[in-house]
């Protein structure tokens, strides 16, 4: 995996640029349309005004929130959005206007930036450490009030338009209320909630908007690159369960997540799709922000295989989910990508190859021109791919199961051992583990 070697880029842009500052954030609701905008800046030289709107919906209360329980919501999701504007120039000082952060917060944050700016500075050759590479400075003394609200049995599920989302709403709509959530609808995400049985008026949604100097700036030269998008999903998902009244957030990160992206390293692309950033950010929700809500990943005892066996089994799915990045905007799969060809392969013992062909265009384990992404998921290269995918050991019991031919085809030892594990390294209140565990071991 080629990196860009951009140490004295970096190097340069923190003499150049001295700090970023967030210098507040303003609302408005109006007729129960939520609109935010934030305020940050680069050395006072660059300015940045990224936006969400939450439109109207009967299900939100918001007479839940007073103005300072709103506050402690929205200055929170301004510190994860912040990280996208400040890697531009990755200034040495952060200067933080609104609220006050205190010196546990602060190591949190820092925490969470780092290791969610993995990827990025693994594949811009920048070489830092958790303790210098950024400072947080507090420019108020206001702090945040805890949040203490009562919530009611209901279920707030973000949907992202593949198969992992799809299987926690089949498992959870006919056992409690469920919320799906959308950020940025499009036509997998709506397709999929649709096909779920749900109606538009049912679903939450935010419409999120990047600024746009910050687009320009991406192809001038400042550096570029991932940024922790779950964690930014996370803060989001608790101002929708507080305006819904649902106690309860499930995700849908697996197990596999929990893998490097690059081996015998921290570096990991799923960096805040793993279990130990779920167990941070519980312990930050229940610290500062409130004890009533519960953010947990109903899929994380399981692993990639597992939920390709538990997605086969709703067909009525396979026309509209979508997980390719390289297609999103055009609502397809490009065939040619790592996502492509690991969601291939994790369905491939579970949906016939002519399903396969009808869902992807062709078969992809016969594109010789993805060999090079093959050996990667397979654990021949340097790295796995930096895309969502699953584990090594699952991508080699697949291919195992494939080369053999399909008169003989049987589940080996190892893809019966996955199919068959369960990680108790979990944080699932006990009613959501009885269905998990109940539709997982009834249909292997």
């Amino acid at each position: 995996m080629a990196t860009y070697y951009d140490q004295n880029k970096y190097n340069s842009l923190r003499e150049t640029y001295q700090f970023f500052r967030f210098q507040r954030y303003d609302y408005t609701l109006e007729n129960e349309h939520l609109s935010v905008k934030y305020y940050f800046s680069l050395d006072d030289k660059y300015f940045f005004t990224p936006s969400f709107d939450i439109p109207k919906r009967k299900f939100y209360d918001f007479n839940n929130l007073n103005n300072s329980q709103l506050d402690v919501i929205l200055f929170n999701i301004g510190m994860i959005e912040l990280i996208s504007y400040w890697k531009l120039a990755c200034p040495k000082r952060v200067y933080v206007q609104p609220f006050k952060l205190d010196d546990n917060q602060i190591r949190w944050w820092k925490k969470l930036y780092f290791n969610g700016l993995g990827e990025f500075f693994y594949l811009n050759g920048i070489k830092e450490n958790v303790n210098d590479f950024m400072e947080i400075i507090n420019e108020s003394e206001k702090s945040c009030d805890k949040i203490n609200i009562q919530l009611k049995e209901s279920v707030l599920v973000p949907v992202g338009g593949g198969k992992d989302s799809v299987v926690t709403l089949e498992l959870l709509k006919n056992k409690m209320p469920i919320i799906p959530l959308i950020i940025n609808p499009r036509g997998a995400t709506t397709e999929c909630v649709s096909t779920a049985g749900f109606s538009e008026e049912q679903v939450a949604v935010i419409k999120r908007t990047l600024d746009p100097t910050m687009l320009k700036m991406n192809n001038e030269g400042f550096l570029n690159g991932h940024t922790p998008f779950s964690a930014m999903l996370a803060f989001y998902t608790l101002l929708i369960g507080f305006l819904t009244n649902s106690k309860y957030i499930a995700l849908s990160n697996e197990s596999s997540a929990n893998e490097p992206t690059v081996p015998d390293t921290e570096v990991n692309h799923q960096y805040s799709k793993s279990v130990a950033f779920e167990n941070d950010f519980r312990n930050y929700v229940n610290e500062y922000i409130s004890s009533d809500i519960q953010y947990f990943s109903f899929l994380r005892p399981i692993n990639e295989l597992q939920i390709a066996s538990l997605f086969a089994k709703n067909k009525d799915y396979y026309k509209v989910f979508k997980s390719c990045n390289v297609g999103s905007k055009t609502d397809s799969w490009c065939g040619k990508c790592p996502k492509c060809l690991f969601t291939y392969i994790i369905m491939s013992p579970f949906v016939s190859e002519e399903e396969l062909k009808d869902i992807f265009g062709k078969n992809l384990l016969n594109d010789n021109d993805l060999l090079p992404i093959l050996k990667q998921l397979k654990g021949e290269a340097e790295v796995k791919p930096f895309e969502c995918v699953g584990t090594i050991e699952e991508v080699n019991a697949c291919i195992e199961f494939n080369q053999k031919a399909k008169d003989e085809r049987q589940k080996s030892f190892l893809m019966e051992s996955l199919l068959n594990q369960y990680d108790e390294n979990n944080n699932l209140p006990k009613h959501f583990e009885a269905i998990l565990k109940d539709n997982l071991f009834k249909n292997n």
